[in-house]
């Protein structure tokens, strides 16, 4: 048998519980990524004057419960199943959430990808009746107003001629509703459970999340909604989904533009500024550090 020097004996077990070390560190990393915490950088001043470009936001996860699914299938743009753990609270119009952006290649197809995260604000619950009138969120039953109010008084003084067509023009895009960022609606956001009668204005609507939902090609011909190629004249929810908006309302890529956000996509609450850098100069902006979000 051959006898190892003491010395090199020692240097393996040295290098062994190191490597060991980097293992343990990397699942705690990874755990508290998962379950605790998460950061993200805020690149434009669509949330202004919430966020600045150059803000990182830290997300609590237990507040809405954290998410588990195939990280590695997502990447492959395949739809995960996603599970959600107990949460402490649920969430309420007004809060800001960070999402992974439903349509991270096409329009017109939801589709997750892990890497592509938006940062807005809740205007609508499953269940809202959601419009936009004379540029003013409002939502059926709601008396107090919603999302950034001062944004949308100005936007409302606008002459519509005013704004670019890609600006001014609104979800589902299409002649025959005519929406705009000043006059929207009514959108109802779907819960689970609801059932809408398929007429071509609700096909206009909802077909892509019923698409996303069934993993199936939904057609409107002969004034008729197929799935599959199978007619349908109703359709049940099976998820919930969200209405969500930047707060400043003319610089926003928001549901005003790509429509309903699904629940399964929210990773969660931003809960604070942990740290600020200007984007320009790269210097720390410590008046907006460990800053609370209301």
């Amino acid at each position: 048998m051959i006898k190892l020097p003491p010395l090199l004996i020692k240097c393996f077990d040295k290098a062994v519980n190191f490597v060991y070390l980097l293992i343990c560190l990397a699942l705690a990393y990874l755990c508290f990524q998962l379950f605790l915490f998460a950061t993200f950088r805020i690149p434009s001043d669509s949330m202004e004057p919430t966020f600045e470009a150059g803000d990182d936001v830290l997300v609590c996860k237990p507040l809405l419960g954290a998410r588990l699914f195939n990280v590695f299938a997502t990447l492959r743009l395949e739809q995960p199943t996603i599970h959600r753990m107990y949460g402490l609270s649920s969430v309420k119009r007004g809060d800001i959430l960070v999402f992974n952006f439903p349509h991270p290649n096409k329009w017109d197809k939801i589709e997750m990808h892990i890497l592509k995260y938006y940062v807005k604000r809740c205007v609508g619950l499953p269940g809202d009746t959601v419009s936009i009138v004379n540029s003013h969120y409002q939502v059926n039953g709601v008396t107090h107003a919603l999302g950034y109010l001062p944004a949308q008084k100005q936007l409302a003084r606008k002459e519509s001629s005013s704004l670019p067509a890609g600006i001014y023009n609104a979800y589902p895009f299409n002649k025959s509703l005519n929406w705009n960022i000043q006059h929207f609606g009514p959108l109802h956001i779907p819960k689970a459970g609801d059932e809408v009668v398929l007429t071509h204005h609700n096909y206009l609507l909802y077909h892509k999340a019923i698409a996303w939902e069934q993993a199936a090609k939904v057609t409107y011909k002969d004034s008729t909604v197929y799935i599959n190629n199978i007619a349908h004249t109703h359709y049940r929810f099976k998820k919930n989904y969200y209405f969500t908006a930047g707060d400043k309302v003319e610089n926003s890529q928001d549901s005003r533009y790509w429509g309903l956000l699904p629940e399964e996509y929210i990773v969660g609450k931003a809960w604070m500024i942990w740290r600020s850098k200007d984007i320009n100069t790269d210097e720390i902006r410590w008046n907006r550090c460990l800053k609370w979000i209301e």
